[in-house]
């Protein structure tokens, strides 16, 4: 996780809840899935805090009807794949300075939870 600097917002998006087609087993391939994904954005806020309007912060609305639309809308072999794809959307964003995206498949494996698959860029 990226040290926060001065003037830095983090966002969390957490626990976002989303079918869609993820895997390579026949099954996995016909049906839809659940998947969870949190991301964790920083960004500057000095301008957003100073002047305390919509235009001057990120908007994570935005950004998170990206990763649904994106998400819903393909299919996907491996969780890596999924995972860049949504981390490469939020990089999108010019004002992204760090971000860390987290994709968990629940019940992916036997006895487990879910498995999970972390990355993160920074400009």
């Amino acid at each position: 996780m990226q040290q926060l600097q001065p003037g830095m917002a983090r966002i969390r998006i957490k626990n976002l809840r989303l079918r869609t087609y993820i895997g390579i087993k026949e099954e996995e391939i016909n049906n839809r899935q659940d998947v969870v994904i949190n991301a964790t954005i920083l960004y500057p806020a000095d301008s957003a805090v100073e002047i305390n309007r919509i235009e001057h912060a990120l908007n994570y609305r935005t950004i998170t009807k990206a990763i649904i639309s994106h998400v819903e809308s393909n299919r996907f072999a491996l969780l890596e794949r999924l995972t860049q794809e949504v981390l490469d959307i939020v990089m999108d964003n010019e004002q992204v300075r760090y971000a860390e995206v987290e994709v968990d498949k629940p019940h992916a494996l036997r006895f487990s939870e879910s498995v999970s698959i972390t990355l993160s860029a920074a400009r």
